[in-house]
């Protein structure tokens, strides 16, 4: 059965409060196997038969917000797939002398060509932002607080919800889950 990385958008701020050990426990009630959890920002492994990450995302999402009581968005990726996200963007040069962060938003389904183009031209000082796939990574030259380039912004941008992690915690996830491609 396939594995997917699944990250969900918006859990764990404010009142949307989804505990991982119940979000683990929903899910293998749901025929997902192997569930794991990484840190409480909504960061999941599960097997499952499903066999797309469309349907991952519809299905985890579906009963993620069937037992908190609120709109639950998921974002699957399958592993091979993170682990090529983190070495294309240790590939992408640092657009800063002195960065303050690199983050990436994982978007629900594909950039489309437009989205896309207005990611490129996104100029803003001290900000930048490179499509790599179906994710967009964000580089700050300024703190995170003063940025303009936020999840809300890159979901504006798209037309597609995201959801976004610092590189940092993207990369434990790949070595942690990841495949070697």
């Amino acid at each position: 059965m396939p594995t997917y990385v699944v990250l969900l958008r918006a859990v764990n701020v404010g009142k949307r409060v989804l505990k991982m050990e119940h979000a683990r426990q929903v899910l293998a009630d749901n025929a997902f196997a192997d569930v794991a959890s990484h840190i409480q920002t909504g960061n999941l492994l599960v097997t499952t038969p499903l066999r797309s990450p469309e349907k991952v995302e519809r299905a985890v999402g579906e009963c993620l917000s069937t037992a908190a009581g609120f709109d639950i968005v998921a974002m699957a990726r399958r592993p091979a797939e993170l682990t090529g996200l983190v070495e294309a963007a240790d590939g992408i040069p640092a657009s800063f002398e002195a960065p303050m962060g690199r983050y990436v938003a994982f978007c629900a389904g594909d950039v489309g060509d437009d989205a896309a183009a207005r990611i490129a031209a996104w100029d803003v000082d001290g900000e930048r932002a490179h499509v790599v796939g179906r994710d967009i990574l964000v580089e700050l030259g300024k703190p995170f607080n003063e940025a303009k380039l936020g999840n809300a912004q890159v979901e504006r941008l798209t037309g597609r919800p995201a959801t976004s992690r610092n590189l940092t915690v993207v990369r434990t996830l790949a070595q942690k889950w990841g495949t070697p491609r």
